[in-house]
């Protein structure tokens, strides 16, 4: 019974065809697909990579350092 009504429903689905991709939508795909200056902005941080010389400018300018340290294998988190 529960088939049944699955494959109605199933059957009563429009087909949604398969998006293309050419010269004519790539500049708009594409567009759609960046991020935004919002979703960017940690990108304008002054990162350091070393946590001695973070410790130095933090020591000289009197700031206090933000540390975001992982665990995990580093091609990603686990």
């Amino acid at each position: 019974m529960l088939r049944s009504i699955c494959l109605l429903f199933a059957a009563s689905m429009p087909v949604m065809a398969k998006p293309v991709v050419d010269n004519n939508n790539f500049n708009q795909l594409h567009s759609l697909i960046q991020p935004t200056e919002e979703e960017t902005r940690w990108l304008q941080i002054p990162w350091r990579t070393s946590l001695w010389q973070a410790r130095i400018e933090a020591a000289i300018t009197g700031k206090p350092i933000y540390l975001w340290e992982m665990d995990g294998h580093p091609l990603g988190c686990t």
